[in-house]
């Protein structure tokens, strides 16, 4: 049952953040007390029926939308997708600059080697 909890707990919380609202609003608005619902976003208290109705109607979802996990799951791999584009931006810099410094280094040894063949 605690694992339930945690992923409507979970799903209730992301739903917020995503709408843009605090606790103290999205509380306000569901008719319940602040404090109550940290517990439920926390997995440590499960809303009743008519609980999870007007959270879910000030939240603006169905309340179904409340037990599915595919929006933690989108904001995941959402999260992965950007680290790994952050990464591919920091190699690509590095092998700039490599690139950089090796026609700088070719082109110091070039002017180099006209030096020598024009002694």
């Amino acid at each position: 049952m605690t694992d339930i909890k945690k992923h409507l707990g979970s799903n209730i919380k992301h739903h917020r953040v995503k709408k843009g609202i605090s606790q103290a609003m999205l509380a306000e608005t569901a008719d319940m007390a602040a404090n109550y619902l940290g517990l439920i976003e926390n997995g440590k208290k499960f809303p009743s029926a008519e609980m999870l109705e007007r959270i879910a109607a000030a939240l603006s979802v169905d309340t179904t939308d409340l037990f599915i996990l595919e929006p933690i799951q989108q904001n995941w791999k959402e999260n992965i997708l950007s680290k790994i584009e952050m990464l591919i931006d920091i190699e690509l810099k590095t092998l700039r600059r490599k690139k950089k410094n090796i026609r700088s280094t070719k082109s110091i040894y070039n002017e180099r080697q006209i030096k020598i063949l024009s002694l």
